[in-house]
């Protein structure tokens, strides 16, 4: 079989991706065996195995225990729709992250206070080791976990007010420009930055995805008259969902 002038390993990987994608190798097949891949390719049994890593690390395929390495089906992305600033009364947490109103969600949280660490003090502006309130929420869309969200809100705005938990108090489980409002902080503006890594254990393991897989990033924070008073991390599966952003022309 002719190849060009790629490292082996990588020939291999791209010539059974391509068999994937054109679904001679369909969802749940077997992939060849690191015997078989050695044998059709003429290539060594370490270029079998590193072609196959490949496979697994662009998360085309999946082990099985005692099986074998399948062919993973490839969900269809679905929506996250964003348009940064929500400020509808009775804005809920899910609402504020996904503003898709045929989109039904829920959300669980908890809530503690926490020394800031530089990243955190350095998008609030507040110094290192400042106290911050942190909430880590998993949100549900139709019943199933969608995305992940840290947020981190600096107690010397907060701290004794009635808004101090997010989900706690009179103003519970609305959004923050809501909440802000009732202590007279009124959110003007708000930044977001869309980036990707590679998935921890734990938010593969929440949103039942594939640890070290890709997923999306939304780091935002709001601003009250150019003071940060929340900043947050929202985490999603970047194979199962796109981000979509609604901006109007002023």
């Amino acid at each position: 079989m002719p190849f060009g002038e790629q490292p082996a390993y990588l020939r291999v990987a791209g010539d059974l991706r391509q068999k994937i994608v054109d679904g001679v190798l369909p969802p749940h097949t077997r992939l060849p065996s690191q015997a078989r891949i050695r044998e059709e390719y003429g290539v060594s049994d370490t270029v079998a195995l590193e072609a196959r890593k490949v496979l697994m690390a662009e998360g085309l395929v999946e082990g099985r225990s005692g099986s074998g390495t399948y062919v993973r089906e490839q969900p269809v992305p679905r929506r996250i729709a964003r348009v940064g600033f929500h400020s509808a009364g009775g804005c809920t947490p899910f609402r504020q992250e996904q503003t898709d109103e045929r989109v039904r969600g829920t959300w669980e949280s908890s809530s503690a206070q926490e020394a800031a660490g530089s990243v955190v003090a350095a998008r609030l502006r507040i110094p290192h080791g400042a106290k911050v309130m942190r909430t880590r929420y998993v949100f549900r869309a139709e019943g199933e976990p969608s995305m992940l969200s840290t947020s981190w809100e600096p107690l010397e705005v907060t701290g004794r007010t009635p808004v101090m938990l997010p989900e706690e108090g009179p103003l519970a489980g609305r959004g923050v420009v809501e909440r802000m409002a009732a202590i007279d902080v009124v959110v003007d503006n708000v930044v977001e930055e869309v980036g990707a890594r590679p998935s921890l254990a734990e938010e593969a393991m929440t949103l039942g995805g594939v640890p070290g897989h890709a997923v999306l990033v939304v780091s935002r924070t709001y601003f009250a008259g150019g003071r940060p008073v929340e900043t947050a991390d929202v985490v999603t599966l970047a194979d199962r969902y796109r981000v979509a952003y609604h901006l109007p022309v002023k």
